[in-house]
């Protein structure tokens, strides 16, 4: 099960890439960053609605403001960051500089929560192996800005 998640997960991020060169070419018709993101998002939402009417994954809930910490409420903020942030990116810097540098963003940030359990993540201990993997990713990410 865990290698499947896996395998699902690399998927997602070649979703990912495919998705910052539409929503780079989106821009070009929408004329501005945010209008061609708020399509993203709303194309994305009515997708999720009609999951969630059917019950994939099950139905769930909209929870109380109460239920959960202010935090918690802000993914949806950092999603809207990222999306306007690589629509502009891309055209300028291209599409594999943005996607490594997202991942390293990604696993520098994710290594600090792993190891320091915020946000309510579980802890897990910054090991040599992981520091090493994280220092390959960052070479490789020097590797593809230089673009020679």
């Amino acid at each position: 099960m865990r290698l499947l998640t896996t395998l699902l997960v690399v998927l997602g991020g070649i979703g990912l890439a495919l998705q910052a060169a539409m929503n780079a070419r989106l821009r070009e018709a929408a004329g501005s960053p945010v209008a061609s993101a708020l399509i993203s998002f709303l194309v994305g939402g009515a997708a999720l609605a009609v999951l969630a009417g059917l019950g994939v994954l099950g139905r769930g809930r909209v929870p109380g403001p109460g239920a959960l910490p202010a935090w918690a409420w802000l993914g949806g903020l950092m999603g809207a960051f990222y999306v306007t942030l690589v629509v502009v990116a891309v055209p300028r810097i291209g599409t594999a500089v943005v996607v490594a540098s997202s991942v390293l963003g990604q696993l520098g940030a994710a290594l600090a929560l792993d190891t320091l359990g915020w946000l309510d993540v579980p802890r897990l201990p910054l090991s040599p192996t992981r520091l090493l993997g994280a220092l390959f990713l960052l070479v490789g990410v020097i590797l593809i800005v230089q673009r020679k």
